[in-house]
């Protein structure tokens, strides 16, 4: 594709206002009126506790998609068909909620952009990407990141099955990524103890991300696939399963021991009591080995999506590399926000777990 096809492609249009408009209004509605588990995430640094409704919202949407490509209410080729028009919408949508967002943070009392924004009302309590109206219910997720992120990937496999393209890296990679959401939902209370939703005030980064980033840049791998022929053989299949489950058992570990620890500090990890540093930071099981090895997971992961795309291009590669600089740039400053909080405490934890996050490498 030349520049000028891709800057005609990027023009938005109707159809994928509609398109995204109709998937903010499900987020919307649904999130108002559908009964499902509420978890409650931990204390914020105003002494408030917002909750988390979980899964639920994931699997009508999956029941809603299969309704309406049955009675060919929406094609499941639509998505595919119009990536570049629903990006450009989106990313104008995402601008215009951040400035939004802005003028609001002005006008609050911190003079900010806000850990949990929130308005009153009663009609609606699920806003578009996961801010709740009604401040009893939800703060900020990833919700409709995720559920983007599935949809994207859903109409592109639509579309090789359509083309007659299907190949075995195109399977592995939905499957990695389906099993990668799904389980973010079912253990999404463990998420409400990381850095994102306590510590990130909600700004450009976090709805450009959820909105934009999450959804396109994550399904880069897809559709580099729908244009390119990759085949696999069955010890690379293996191999990359064995990534992706080496990243889950680290990233979800991880995440898990931390929640559990905030809740129960004496709960045991692995089976023997857990060691603590000063009364308050965990250094047993996956956190007695990398001070970040959450983060570890977390790229394992990533890598996994791309290595089915082979090594002919580094394009579906974009996302674990992003990913990696941002993840070290996370450290840092998680490092110096924990080094100002605990002090000495903190100072004698990374005596006892040198690592930040690959151990014997950084």
């Amino acid at each position: 594709m030349d520049l000028s096809s891709l800057l005609q492609a990027l023009i938005p249009s109707w159809n994928s206002a509609y398109l995204l408009l109709g998937f903010f209004a499900y987020l919307a509605i649904a999130g108002s009126i559908v009964l499902g588990k509420l978890v409650p995430g931990v204390v914020l640094a105003d002494g408030t506790r917002l909750h988390y409704r979980c899964l639920v919202l994931l699997l009508l949407l999956v029941a809603l998609l299969g309704i309406s490509a049955k009675m060919d209410f929406v094609s499941p080729t639509a998505i595919s068909e119009r990536g570049f028009e629903l990006l450009s919408t989106t990313f104008i949508f995402s601008f215009l909620v951040t400035l939004a967002l802005y003028f609001a943070g002005c006008k609050s009392q911190s003079k900010s952009s806000s850990l949990k924004p929130h308005t009153t009302g009663n009609l609606i309590h699920d806003w578009w990407f996961g801010i709740q109206l009604n401040p009893q219910f939800m703060g900020i997720d990833l919700k409709a990141g995720m559920m983007g992120w599935l949809l994207i990937n859903l109409s592109v496999l639509a579309k090789s099955i359509q083309d007659g393209t299907l190949s075995k890296s195109m399977i592995l990679f939905q499957i990695f990524c389906a099993l990668y959401i799904l389980d973010y939902f079912v253990h999404e209370e463990y998420m409400t103890s990381t850095w994102d939703i306590i510590a990130e005030r909600l700004g450009f980064m976090l709805v450009f991300g959820d909105l934009v980033w999450i959804p396109f840049t994550f399904s880069i791998q897809g559709w580099w696939l729908l244009a390119n022929e990759v085949e696999l053989t069955m010890t690379t299949i293996i191999a990359n399963c064995l990534v992706f489950l080496i990243g889950y058992m680290v990233f979800r570990g991880a995440n898990k021991q931390k929640h559990v620890f905030k809740k129960n500090p004496k709960a045991p990890i692995w089976g023997k009591p857990p060691k603590v540093i000063g009364g308050k930071l965990l250094a047993s099981g996956y956190w007695g080995i990398a001070r970040h090895c959450n983060y570890l997971g977390d790229l394992l992961l990533a890598l996994s999506f791309s290595l089915p795309c082979g090594i002919s291009s580094p394009v579906p590669y974009f996302y674990p590399i992003y990913l990696l600089i941002l993840l070290i740039w996370r450290e840092r400053r998680d490092e110096s926000r924990c080094a100002k909080k605990y002090k000495e405490i903190w100072t004698e934890y990374r005596k006892l777990v040198p690592w930040r996050i690959l151990p014997y490498v950084y």
